[in-house]
Protein backbone atom coordinates (compact mmCIF):
# COMPACT_ATOMS: atom_id res chain seq x y z
CA UNK A 1 0.00 0.00 0.00
CA UNK A 2 1.15 3.48 -0.95
CA UNK A 3 -0.50 5.51 1.80
CA UNK A 4 -0.28 9.83 2.98
CA UNK A 5 -0.72 10.80 6.25
CA UNK A 6 -1.88 14.52 6.28
CA UNK A 7 -3.09 16.16 9.69
CA UNK A 8 -2.71 19.40 11.54
CA UNK A 9 0.09 19.43 14.33
CA UNK A 10 -0.97 17.78 17.55
CA UNK A 11 -2.92 15.22 15.57
CA UNK A 12 -1.06 12.31 16.44
CA UNK A 13 0.40 11.92 12.78
CA UNK A 14 3.92 10.53 14.04
CA UNK A 15 2.58 8.25 16.71
CA UNK A 16 -0.26 6.37 14.54
CA UNK A 17 2.06 6.15 11.64
CA UNK A 18 4.51 4.24 14.03
CA UNK A 19 1.32 1.93 14.91
CA UNK A 20 0.68 1.47 11.55
CA UNK A 21 4.50 0.93 11.06
CA UNK A 22 4.75 -1.65 13.97
CA UNK A 23 1.53 -3.41 12.83
CA UNK A 24 1.63 -3.62 9.37
CA UNK A 25 5.11 -3.12 8.60
CA UNK A 26 4.48 -0.16 6.29
CA UNK A 27 7.83 1.59 4.84
CA UNK A 28 7.37 4.71 7.39
CA UNK A 29 8.76 7.76 5.77
CA UNK A 30 9.06 10.74 7.11
CA UNK A 31 10.19 14.11 5.44
CA UNK A 32 11.84 15.46 9.22
CA UNK A 33 13.73 12.20 9.23
CA UNK A 34 15.27 12.15 6.01
CA UNK A 35 16.07 16.19 6.22
CA UNK A 36 17.50 15.13 9.76
CA UNK A 37 19.73 12.11 8.03
CA UNK A 38 20.97 14.42 4.77
CA UNK A 39 22.10 17.02 7.49
CA UNK A 40 23.43 14.79 9.20
CA UNK A 41 26.10 12.61 6.50
CA UNK A 42 26.54 15.56 5.11
CA UNK A 43 24.60 15.02 1.60
CA UNK A 44 24.93 17.29 -0.90
CA UNK A 45 20.93 17.96 -0.78
CA UNK A 46 21.60 18.30 3.35
CA UNK A 47 24.05 21.13 3.01
CA UNK A 48 21.89 23.00 0.70
CA UNK A 49 19.15 22.56 3.17
CA UNK A 50 21.08 23.31 6.09
CA UNK A 51 21.31 27.20 6.57
CA UNK A 52 17.31 26.88 6.24
CA UNK A 53 17.16 24.51 9.23
CA UNK A 54 19.47 26.65 10.97
CA UNK A 55 17.73 29.57 11.00
CA UNK A 56 14.56 28.00 11.58
CA UNK A 57 12.54 28.56 8.13
CA UNK A 58 11.10 25.85 5.84
CA UNK A 59 13.65 24.19 3.31
CA UNK A 60 12.65 25.30 0.03
CA UNK A 61 10.18 22.73 -1.62
CA UNK A 62 12.76 21.87 -4.31
CA UNK A 63 15.21 20.53 -1.87
CA UNK A 64 12.66 19.02 -0.11
CA UNK A 65 11.12 16.89 -3.07
CA UNK A 66 14.80 16.00 -4.15
CA UNK A 67 15.09 14.02 -0.75
CA UNK A 68 11.20 12.71 -1.46
CA UNK A 69 12.51 11.47 -4.81
CA UNK A 70 16.04 10.00 -3.66
CA UNK A 71 14.29 7.95 -0.44
CA UNK A 72 11.76 6.73 -2.54
CA UNK A 73 14.16 5.52 -5.07
CA UNK A 74 14.86 2.62 -2.41
CA UNK A 75 14.32 -0.71 -2.66
CA UNK A 76 12.17 -0.94 0.51
CA UNK A 77 9.99 1.68 -0.72
CA UNK A 78 9.34 -0.39 -3.70
CA UNK A 79 6.63 -2.23 -2.26
CA UNK A 80 4.52 0.50 -0.69
CA UNK A 81 5.44 3.10 1.97
CA UNK A 82 3.35 5.38 4.47
CA UNK A 83 4.72 9.12 4.07
CA UNK A 84 4.05 11.29 7.14
CA UNK A 85 4.65 15.02 6.75
CA UNK A 86 4.53 15.27 3.06
CA UNK A 87 3.37 17.06 1.08
CA UNK A 88 2.61 20.11 3.14
CA UNK A 89 0.85 22.15 0.26
CA UNK A 90 -0.55 21.85 -3.17
CA UNK A 91 2.70 22.74 -4.94
CA UNK A 92 4.22 19.64 -3.21
CA UNK A 93 1.61 17.51 -3.76
CA UNK A 94 1.84 18.35 -7.36
CA UNK A 95 5.71 17.01 -7.51
CA UNK A 96 4.69 14.64 -5.21
CA UNK A 97 2.10 13.08 -7.49
CA UNK A 98 4.59 13.66 -10.61
CA UNK A 99 7.38 11.82 -8.74
CA UNK A 100 4.95 8.76 -8.13
CA UNK A 101 3.97 8.34 -11.76
CA UNK A 102 6.98 8.33 -13.50
CA UNK A 103 7.94 5.56 -10.64
CA UNK A 104 4.37 3.90 -11.88
CA UNK A 105 3.33 3.45 -8.63
CA UNK A 106 0.69 6.06 -7.59
CA UNK A 107 -1.02 6.79 -4.10
CA UNK A 108 -3.69 4.53 -2.63
CA UNK A 109 -4.83 6.49 -0.31
CA UNK A 110 -4.76 9.44 1.46
CA UNK A 111 -5.87 9.69 5.08
CA UNK A 112 -6.64 13.01 7.21
CA UNK A 113 -6.42 12.88 10.69
CA UNK A 114 -8.57 15.80 11.52
CA UNK A 115 -8.82 17.81 14.87
CA UNK A 116 -10.31 20.93 16.27
CA UNK A 117 -7.98 23.94 16.86
CA UNK A 118 -9.27 23.91 20.53
CA UNK A 119 -7.47 19.95 21.09
CA UNK A 120 -4.49 21.07 19.18
CA UNK A 121 -3.64 23.32 21.55
CA UNK A 122 -4.28 21.53 24.91
CA UNK A 123 -2.36 18.67 23.52
CA UNK A 124 0.68 20.50 23.10
CA UNK A 125 0.72 22.64 25.35
CA UNK A 126 0.90 19.58 27.75
CA UNK A 127 3.20 18.16 26.02
CA UNK A 128 6.67 17.64 27.29
CA UNK A 129 10.27 16.51 26.12
CA UNK A 130 12.83 14.63 27.37
CA UNK A 131 16.08 16.55 28.40
CA UNK A 132 18.26 13.28 28.17
CA UNK A 133 16.49 11.16 24.99
CA UNK A 134 14.10 13.34 23.24
CA UNK A 135 10.86 11.07 24.43
CA UNK A 136 8.09 13.12 23.67
CA UNK A 137 4.51 12.13 26.59
CA UNK A 138 1.53 13.91 26.91
CA UNK A 139 0.75 15.15 30.56
CA UNK A 140 -2.95 15.06 29.68
CA UNK A 141 -3.00 11.12 29.56
CA UNK A 142 -0.82 8.15 31.32
CA UNK A 143 1.92 10.35 32.39
CA UNK A 144 -0.16 13.16 34.11
CA UNK A 145 1.89 14.84 36.27
CA UNK A 146 5.17 13.40 35.62
CA UNK A 147 9.00 14.71 36.27
CA UNK A 148 10.92 12.69 34.81
CA UNK A 149 10.75 10.54 31.31
CA UNK A 150 9.21 7.01 31.87
CA UNK A 151 12.27 5.34 29.92
CA UNK A 152 15.18 6.94 31.00
CA UNK A 153 15.22 9.30 34.16
CA UNK A 154 15.69 12.43 32.18
CA UNK A 155 13.95 15.28 33.21
CA UNK A 156 11.05 16.68 31.41
CA UNK A 157 10.82 20.47 29.66
CA UNK A 158 8.40 22.55 27.97
CA UNK A 159 9.80 23.37 25.07
CA UNK A 160 9.42 27.09 23.58
CA UNK A 161 7.43 26.13 20.08
CA UNK A 162 4.99 24.16 22.24
CA UNK A 163 3.78 27.68 24.02
CA UNK A 164 0.03 28.95 22.92
CA UNK A 165 1.27 31.70 20.79
CA UNK A 166 3.41 29.65 18.73
CA UNK A 167 0.64 26.64 18.50
CA UNK A 168 -1.81 29.18 17.53
CA UNK A 169 0.50 30.26 14.93
CA UNK A 170 0.91 26.91 13.46
CA UNK A 171 -2.33 25.81 13.29
CA UNK A 172 -2.87 29.40 11.31
CA UNK A 173 -0.23 28.42 8.94
CA UNK A 174 -1.64 24.58 8.30
CA UNK A 175 -4.75 26.17 7.70
CA UNK A 176 -3.03 28.57 5.02
CA UNK A 177 -0.91 26.03 3.45
CA UNK A 178 -1.91 22.63 4.20
CA UNK A 179 -6.04 22.19 4.59
CA UNK A 180 -6.38 22.72 0.87
CA UNK A 181 -4.48 19.34 0.48
CA UNK A 182 -7.77 17.49 1.58
CA UNK A 183 -10.52 18.72 -0.97
CA UNK A 184 -7.44 18.12 -4.11
CA UNK A 185 -7.26 14.84 -2.42
CA UNK A 186 -10.67 14.50 -2.03
CA UNK A 187 -11.12 15.06 -6.06
CA UNK A 188 -8.67 12.51 -7.02
CA UNK A 189 -11.23 10.41 -4.84
CA UNK A 190 -7.97 9.07 -2.36
CA UNK A 191 -9.11 11.03 1.12
CA UNK A 192 -10.16 8.92 3.82
CA UNK A 193 -11.02 11.48 6.96
CA UNK A 194 -10.49 9.94 10.50
CA UNK A 195 -11.99 11.95 13.31
CA UNK A 196 -9.51 12.53 16.25
CA UNK A 197 -11.65 13.26 19.54
CA UNK A 198 -10.98 14.97 22.95
CA UNK A 199 -11.50 11.71 25.06
CA UNK A 200 -9.96 8.97 22.38
CA UNK A 201 -6.65 7.09 23.21
CA UNK A 202 -4.07 6.94 20.26
CA UNK A 203 -5.30 3.55 19.93
CA UNK A 204 -8.71 4.57 19.70
CA UNK A 205 -7.76 6.50 16.07
CA UNK A 206 -5.96 4.01 15.19
CA UNK A 207 -8.86 1.22 15.09
CA UNK A 208 -10.72 4.04 13.22
CA UNK A 209 -8.28 4.12 10.78
CA UNK A 210 -7.44 0.37 10.08
CA UNK A 211 -11.08 0.67 9.73
CA UNK A 212 -10.94 3.41 6.99
CA UNK A 213 -8.15 1.74 5.07
CA UNK A 214 -10.10 -2.01 5.02
CA UNK A 215 -7.14 -3.28 7.08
Amino acid sequence: MRLALLGAPGSGKGTQAMLLEAKYGFVHISTGHILRKNLREKTELGLRAKPFMQEGELVPNDIVVEMVKERLSHDDAVAGFLMDGFPRDILQAEAFERILDEMGRPLDVVVLLKIDDELVVKRLTNRRTCRACGKILNLLGLHAGAKFCPDCGGGLYHRDDDSEPVIRNRIEVYREHSEPLAGWYEARGLLRTVEVEEYYMPEDTFRRIEAALDL
